[in-house]
């Protein structure tokens, strides 16, 4: 019954509603509705090829004011093949530019009418000789690119980096999307303002910088012949993962969690926020965190090499694990507060002097007292400097 009276009411209504409308009001055209509707389907593309033959060497230039995506691939042919399709319901008075100047090549697109706004799609397909140069711009749109040796730089306003089989160097950034490399021999940098970063099976000493997201590189090393440079990653809130850095590694996130596998040389790594793991380095190690927990193992011969560590942690446990053999000055300090009186310990498998303050300290904000923990082993050429606060520590024999 209710459900009929609400029926009732609403049909009423409904016909008042009809009624206080003009009679040449009441009529609409369906086939002008379909029309408006489907006009912008029916629109046809605008579609541009070109090709110019040039020499290996030379430099691609492309500026896509209007935005748009690019896919360049290099193939065996001393030719640069492009294909340009414009879509939308202002590509008529969209304007693409080829020009060649010896074996450079320039693509550029603009909006030719007098509209401020205006809706259209490019979508930007080029082929180039497998050793040629590039450098990009688009107002927004993913980039690929694949098979090219040579340098390659530019930017994308927004949308992704996709980079494969690439030889030479690097310096390419999108204002938001992910950033992929993936089989390269490269050196140089790649940067996106808003996204992850996965870095696979890249031989060259790369940087990669993100400002919100993860980071990811799986099997880097440095580049062949030569001593090559650390692993550099820094995001500003995600975590980061290190497979392999041959190099070293230096590390950074504002929040997030930090994991290298394998590094030589040294480890430096920082977050804001989270744990860090350090499976296994052969050298140095910085770790710090402003809330978490720090694990770390150093393997490899202990009379070889820097082998100092510092770790820092402002509220977390510390686990280090050292080679039987390490020469080290120890230093350990946990700082704790009323509440953790007690609950706060040094577990080590080398003997240490340790001792608690008697005082409590209140200089630092909340009143703290200190337990230290210090010892000279070997020669005490290695310093070993560990600090947290509310936290444990663990130094283990390897």
């Amino acid at each position: 019954m209710k459900k009929l009276i609400i029926i009732v009411v609403l049909s009423l209504f409904g016909l008042l509603f009809i009624a206080a409308i003009p009679a040449s009001s009441t009529y609409i055209n369906p086939v002008k509705i379909s029309a408006i509707v489907g006009i912008q389907s029916l629109l046809p593309d605008k579609n541009y090829q070109k090709e110019f033959n040039v020499k290996p060497g030379g430099t691609l230039t492309i500026d896509l004011r209007t935005g748009g995506s690019i896919s360049i691939e290099g193939w065996n042919k001393d030719v640069v093949s492009a294909d340009v399709i414009v879509k939308g319901r202002d590509s008529e008075e969209i304007v693409v530019e080829f020009e060649q100047n010896g074996n450079n090549v320039e693509i550029n697109s603009y909006y030719g009418g007098n509209d401020d706004s205006y809706h259209s799609n490019a979508k930007l397909v080029v082929k180039i000789p497998n050793n040629y140069n590039v450098e990009l711009n688009t107002m927004g749109g993913e980039v690929k690119i694949y098979n090219v040796n040579g340098k390659m730089s530019g930017r994308t306003m927004g949308g992704g980096l996709d980079l494969k089989n690439l030889k030479g160097n690097l310096d390419l950034t999108t204002m938001g999307g992910e950033v992929t490399v993936r089989d390269c021999e490269v050196n140089g940098k790649v940067h996106t303002m808003g996204g992850d970063v996965i870095i696979e099976n890249v031989t060259g000493d790369l940087n990669a910088k993100t400002m919100g997201g993860k980071v990811k590189q799986v099997n880097v090393k440095s580049s062949s012949g030569s001593t090559g440079s650390e692993v550099n990653i820094s995001t500003m809130g995600g975590p980061i993962e290190v497979d392999r850095a041959l190099n070293g590694a230096k590390v950074k996130t504002m929040g997030g969690e930090i994991t290298v596998n394998y590094a030589e040389k040294f480890v430096d790594a920082e977050t804001m926020g989270g744990d860090i793991e350090i499976k296994s380095v052969d050298g140095a190690i910085r770790a710090k965190t402003m809330g978490g927990d720090i694990e770390a193992k150093m393997i490899g011969d202990p009379s070889k090499g820097d082998r100092s560590v510092s770790l820092n942690s402002m509220g977390g446990d510390i686990t280090l694990t050292v080679p039987a053999g390490l020469s080290m000055d120890i230093e350990i300090e946990i700082a704790f507060t009323k509440n953790y009186e007690g609950d706060v310990k040094i577990e080590s498998d080398f003997k240490l002097n340790e001792e608690i303050s008697k005082e409590w300290i209140k200089s630092k904000g909340s009143a703290r007292k200190y337990l230290k923990g210090k010892a000279s082993i070997g020669d005490g050429k290695h310093k070993i400097r560990i600090n947290t606060i509310n936290g444990n520590v663990y130094l283990k024999k390897g």
